[in-house]
């Protein structure tokens, strides 16, 4: 594997963490934000997921499986691999409580956002910063693994998963900014909070590379396909209509579904 390769991987990791800071910095226009644009948001997020996770990640998972084991056992473990995936987020989110879990949103104005509990707001985004940070871990294994192996696929993954990261940051940001009132320290919380995902691309590099091959490749890449289509479906999807109405959420899906199909066209 050479240094260039290994570069870019890490280059790609570290944008997609980094994009938590970007949720972070919508706070500097929070109050005048309508929580539809939200909606929008979320629901381009989960198109972007769910497109990249059944077009191109589930499929480049088969390509590896099935030219190592054949055909009918390489789609059994696809197949095996993918729902692996969506039954390890579910028990690690079953497993955070919902209130300091990333992946379940609030809208602002409700319980726990902007009230005079300063100390508990901020104990509250403090747990959430935690445990995004140990949702973003695997995240970066992902990213940075996939970008090894495929770089338009390694583009792909890391481009869905910016785009979900989004969300996170503001659900760090904007519990620090009502609890402390400093702009800069959400932002810089939400932007730490992200980090976690080039640290899980080194740590996967140090003790993976010995014995990533094709066949780990494609299990891993059916897993991060269902991990994504899981977390589409089970939060960003619902927590986008109730931001909105129904038609902005399905709006903001199928544009992300447009957006990247253009970018893979692009990238072939």
């Amino acid at each position: 594997m050479d240094t260039k390769s290994v570069l870019f991987a890490f280059g790609l990791t570290l944008l997609a963490g980094i994009s938590t800071g970007i949720g972070g910095m919508l706070t500097l226009f929070w109050k005048n934000t309508k929580t539809k644009f939200l909606s929008v948001i979320l629901g381009f997020s989960a198109g972007v997921m769910i497109y990249v996770s059944f077009v191109e990640i589930f499929a480049e998972a088969k390509r590896y499986l099935v030219d190592e084991l054949g055909d009918v056992k390489g789609s059994w473990v696809t197949t095996a691999a993918f729902f692996g995936g969506v039954f390890l987020i579910a028990i690690i989110d079953k497993l955070i409580p919902s209130k300091d879990n990333p992946h379940e949103y609030h809208r602002p104005g409700q319980k726990d956002e902007c009230n005079p509990s300063k100390k508990k707001l901020l104990r509250t985004a403090l747990f959430t910063a935690l445990a995004i940070t140990i949702h973003n871990f695997p995240e970066g294994i992902a990213s940075f693994t996939s970008a090894l192996s495929d770089t338009s696929l390694g583009v792909a993954i890391a481009f869905a998963i910016a785009i979900h990261n989004i969300p996170e940051g503001i659900s760090v940001a904007i519990p620090v900014y009502c609890a402390t009132g400093n702009k800069k320290k959400a932002i810089g919380l939400s932007l730490l909070s992200g980090l976690s995902e080039p640290f899980g691309a080194f740590i996967g590099y140090l003790i993976l590379m010995p014995f990533l091959n094709d066949m780990i490749f494609g299990i891993l890449f059916a897993a991060v396909a269902g991990i994504m289509v899981f977390i589409s479906l089970d939060e960003l999807l619902p927590t986008a209509r109730e931001y909105g109405e129904h038609h902005l959420s399905i709006f903001g899906l199928v544009l992300g579904m447009m957006v990247m199909a253009l970018s893979l066209l692009l990238i072939i």
